[in-house]
């Protein structure tokens, strides 16, 4: 790990779940903190809003990064453009090659891109997308950090808000054979303090990382294990084989069943179809985890749903905390 001292972070995406819960992580660890958003409005009313520098742009835009990049040492990339329109894949390498470029003309020391997990071989459209974006900045002039995640356990995730709500939807339910494919999730707490940390890597590090907690499990093991941390009653999948090509359909009926877009819940639910677990932990050679380790899945989804509304990312409930709060706070509509 380099020695720096936190100096000027760029934060592209802070209107997202990960970046602005991100920007107050670095605020607080002594980071001189921009964010650019093309409607930074969407950010005054964010606790952090009077610690950070908010510029309105468009990453899209070579002048508008190149005003946004200006003595900036670290850009956080977590933008993507998964809306369900257009090509978005198209987007986001369009997005990646601006960024690399005006980043490498701007001086910036170094880019940290939250990517995703993913095996060898043909892969979704999103997830492959993904990939493409970290490969696009690790070529680049400016070195780049990677970090490779899977679901990413908080309150408001794109991924932890389909678990949540179709844990609570789903009784007994017919599923696709892929929900026994394994996942690899990680706590939202422990997702930022490896962002955070990767800022001081010394500049000869210009490669992935995969990142994960320590829990492998399939996504009916998730579904029923939440079932039971949030004290619903037990559920119920049965696991059919099913043709790949059923993935569009089952992403359909998932959009109807939760608050989660169509374009957001479409694309992840395409994902399901893949094993995404970490295969190489290099990253604890270079970063230690938070104090007392990296969050099991049942103390990241307690921290969740203690936590949901707050913007806190990993705050613990506290010791003898009563279901039917965790119940009540698992979804609205839940009636037992």
């Amino acid at each position: 790990m380099d020695t720096m001292t936190p100096g000027r972070a760029l934060v592209l995406g802070a209107t997202g779940y990960v970046g602005s819960r991100l920007v107050p992580q670095l605020l607080d660890a002594g980071w001189s903190t921009r964010v650019m958003s093309r409607h930074p409005q969407r950010l005054t009313d964010r606790a952090w809003s009077a610690r950070a520098e908010i510029v309105g742009g468009d990453a899209s835009s070579a002048e508008d990064m190149a005003t946004a990049c200006a003595d900036v040492d670290v850009v956080y990339y977590l933008l993507h453009s998964m809306d369900g329109t257009g090509d978005f894949a198209q987007r986001d390498r369009e997005l990646a090659d601006v960024c690399a470029q005006v980043a490498a003309d701007a001086g910036v020391r170094r880019i940290v891109y939250l990517g995703a997990l993913h095996p060898s071989g043909p892969l979704s459209p999103h997830l492959a997308s993904r990939v493409e974006v970290g490969e696009i900045l690790l070529a680049g002039e400016v070195p780049t950090t990677v970090l490779q995640a899977a679901v990413v356990l908080g309150a408001g995730s794109a991924s932890f808000e389909l678990l949540r709500h179709l844990s609570a939807r789903l009784i007994v339910a017919p599923a696709p054979d892929w929900v026994l494919n394994r996942l690899q999730p990680i706590a939202i707490r422990d997702a930022l303090h490896y962002l955070v940390e990767s800022a001081a890597m010394a500049p000869d590090v210009n490669r992935s990382f995969d990142i994960g907690g320590p829990d492998v499990l399939s996504y009916r093991d998730m579904v029923l294990q939440y079932a039971d941390i949030a004290g619903l009653h037990r559920r119920h999948l049965l696991t059919l084989q099913a043709p790949k090509l059923l993935t569009g359909i089952a992403g359909e009926v998932v959009g109807r069943l939760t608050p989660v877009p169509r374009g957001v819940a479409a694309p992840l639910v395409g994902s399901l179809v893949h094993e995404v677990i970490c295969h190489e932990h290099d990253i604890e050679d270079l970063i230690e985890p938070e104090l007392g380790g990296l969050l099991s899945f049942e103390l990241a989804v307690l921290a969740a749903l203690e936590n949901e509304g707050r913007g806190e990312p990993g705050r613990l409930p506290e010791p003898g905390a009563q279901d039917p709060a965790y119940r009540t706070s698992a979804d609205p509509t839940w009636a037992g």
